[in-house]
């Protein structure tokens, strides 16, 4: 089992399409090992929860053993599942992005990028990364309202350690219009770190909504074209 983590991280977004427009923000992110949850003092544990119904699968079953059935569902099996995602704070969770580093026998077996969009729904990317950890998948899932569905993503998931990369490139007809980095450190999950965490990055999840509506009406705001968004329903069980 790996010790619950948390990482400090700089969220870096470069977009490309139409017009230039980046942008960096410094949140922090858990790293917790799905068999052995962190164990929080209770007057912690509303900062920081892990539940079922922010992730795949059914609400009343484990994170684990929704992992579990979906891996199943795919032919795969793992003994150590290891995940990267903001916590439930306060009662409100949103993660653009949770990563499922999976492991058989001490070798990674896959990763699973779990994406969330602003409307509710969420995709999940099997993914088998190469030695480098670098690993390509079609778009299927709607995201930005000011991106188009097409293209595939080209991804880097450094495993995790006492730093963290994660890269994702967007390539739409032969260019790249978005590239989205997580950089950061690793530390310790003791109530001290945590603390300090909550308050030099207050209300992250609450935050990270935020900035993704502010920057939307941003690009919105210089007339940036919408694309339709077509309901998506997930298929993970």
């Amino acid at each position: 089992m790996v010790a619950p983590a948390l990482y400090d991280v700089e969220v870096a977004h470069a977009r490309r399409e139409r017009i230039d427009y980046a942008f960096k923000h410094r949140v922090f992110l858990w790293l917790v090992d799905l068999d052995a949850l962190p164990s929080l003092p209770r007057w912690l544990r509303p900062f920081a929860r892990f539940e079922s119904r922010d992730h795949l699968g059914i609400p009343s079953r484990t994170i684990r053993q929704n992992l579990d059935a979906y891996l199943a569902s795919n032919g795969l099996e793992c003994d150590r599942i290891l995940m990267l995602a903001n916590a439930r704070s306060l009662g409100h969770v949103f993660n653009p992005l949770t990563v499922f580093w999976c492991y058989r026998e001490e070798s990674l077996a896959c990763v699973i990028a779990e994406v969330h969009n602003t409307y509710g729904e969420r995709h999940h990317y099997l993914l088998f990364p190469d030695e480098a950890g670098r690993a390509r998948t079609d778009k299927e899932f709607y995201v930005s309202p000011f991106l188009d569905l097409g293209g595939e993503y080209l991804m880097r998931f450094g495993e995790p350690g006492p730093t963290l990369s994660v890269t994702i490139a967007l390539r739409q007809h032969g260019k790249t219009p978005l590239t989205a980095t997580l950089r950061g450190h690793r530390r310790p999950a003791t109530p001290l770190a945590l603390v300090k965490l909550l308050i030099t990055r207050p209300l992250t999840t609450h935050r990270v909504s935020a900035l993704i509506r502010t920057h939307g009406i941003g690009l919105w705001l210089r007339r940036i074209p919408i694309v339709p968004r077509t309901p998506h329903e997930e298929t993970a069980q």
